[in-house]
């Protein structure tokens, strides 16, 4: 028997939390269907009926924590003036004190690339995700380069190199929390991204 209507989404969403507990608890390889029904304190039954396999239940934890990021990155930016600069310094913070914050977000992403080497499915959808990226912040680029407040570049091959950046650096804050504070990576990374992107003296 199929859940109730109103009860679905609220039993998926908890089906996905267990598993991103379960994967920052046991990594995918300790991943079994069977752990993640008694985390979620469901059957396996009801377990299978939102999800098929383990993959589909992995794409799910990347999707929500990936969305998790997406409401951050926009709360934070709405904190801030509507300006490129300060939109883009909003997401570099953003992404960096997620990392401190909550290194499950990047467990997922860990355990996730990782299988996607052996999975065109799951590169196609790692490919996906990032080009979305890409485009999100070339769309601020774009704003800043308008504005007059940043040089002419390609707007896309600009995003990949913040993106990197952000990516790189949030990877050490979540794994190597010694390495440097939060403000300080907030703090060179916007120094960076904003020298890479400043306007040559005339």
């Amino acid at each position: 028997m199929s859940p109730k209507r109103g009860v679905a989404p609220l039993r998926r969403a908890e089906i996905v939390r267990a598993t991103v507990r379960c994967l920052a608890r046991d990594g995918y390889s300790g991943l079994t269907m069977k752990r993640v029904a008694r985390e979620a304190k469901v059957s396996q039954g009801i377990l299978h009926y939102y999800f098929a396999d383990k993959r589909a239940i992995l794409t799910a934890a990347l999707e929500t924590v990936t969305a998790d990021l997406d409401r951050r990155v926009a709360a934070a930016q709405a904190r801030v003036a509507r300006d490129a600069r300060a939109r883009l310094l909003a997401l570099v913070g953003a992404c960096l004190r997620l990392a401190a914050a909550d290194r499950t977000f990047w467990i997922v992403f860990v355990e996730f690339w990782g299988e996607m080497m052996h999975d065109r499915r799951l590169r196609e959808i790692n490919a996906a995700l990032y080009a979305r990226m890409r485009r999100l912040i070339g769309a601020v680029i774009a704003q800043g380069i308008r504005a007059g407040d940043f040089h002419r570049v390609d707007v896309l091959r600009a995003a990949a190199v913040i993106l990197a950046l952000v990516d790189g650096v949030s990877l050490q804050v979540a794994f190597d929390p010694a390495a440097f504070s939060v403000a300080d990576a907030t703090r060179f990374c916007g120094d960076a991204v904003m020298r890479y992107l400043a306007r040559e003296a005339p």
